[in-house]
């Protein structure tokens, strides 16, 4: 089996580094990240110029990693439209682990879940990590390598990809595994715009937020809320 791995994060953030070796552990492994932060890009693409593409060293033995000027649906898009002409395509996605929950309202803005989008056009199984924003990352890194090899050989059903979201809580506090969560019928972040008066006599719009405490039950946010890792799908809307 061959892997692609991408992210939003970043080629440097450290979670596409555990994805891949992760991914490394169950086949061939390749990975083509952004070069620089992409978050909120949804599943947005570069038009009208070229992008740099550089070999990367990841230190991780057997994994062959590039960084594109792109985004991440960008980074999908070069590995099955072309650039590896000539040479086997990835059999799977998967995308992260992304920094900060991928769950309700928000799944629509993640480049993360955008990259997996890609992804399904292609009729390959994609998988999505997260991790919620906190102190604790114990349950991802214990846990990581069991949800993958579950999820890795299951179908998430026609244009869907596997969305999963892991608690920031302490491993003591770990409740275990929800699977078939819905997206929850909000964002997990309340965001509110303030204008603000600029030095240089301009106004200016800042969006601050605030991490909600509770959600519906059955829903992805209320599963990493109460210490569980939440398992569900989401779908590309064309499929």
């Amino acid at each position: 089996m061959k892997i692609l791995v991408t992210n939003d994060d970043g080629i440097n953030a450290s979670g596409i580094r555990l994805l891949a070796e992760t991914a490394r552990s169950f086949g061939e492994t390749v990975v083509i990240a952004p070069s620089v932060q992409k978050s909120a890009n949804s599943h947005c693409i570069t038009l009208n110029r070229s992008m740099k593409i550089e070999k990367f060293d990841m230190g991780i033995d057997g994994v062959e990693a590039y960084s594109l000027d792109g985004t991440p649906s960008d980074c999908v898009r070069a590995a099955y439209l072309g650039l590896f002409d000539g040479m086997e395509k990835p059999d799977m996605v998967f995308s992260g682990v992304n920094d900060g929950a991928n769950c309700g309202y928000d799944i629509l803005y993640s480049a993360t879940v955008g990259a997996a989008m890609e992804a399904v056009l292609y009729g390959v199984n994609t998988i999505c990590f997260s991790q919620m924003h906190g102190k604790h990352d114990g349950i991802l890194k214990k846990y990581i390598r069991e949800v993958a090899g579950e999820l890795i050989n299951c179908d998430a059903g026609p244009g869907s990809a596997w969305n999963v979201n892991f608690p920031a809580c302490r491993l003591d506090k770990y409740k275990g595994i929800l699977y078939d969560r819905f997206p929850a019928h909000e964002a997990f972040f309340d965001d509110h715009y303030l204008k603000k008066a600029g030095d240089d006599g301009n106004v200016y719009v800042d969006m601050e937020s605030e991490t909600v405490t509770d959600a519906e039950e059955g829903s992805d946010i209320r599963a990493i809320l109460d210490g569980y890792i939440s398992i569900g799908t989401v779908k590309n809307m064309v499929l």
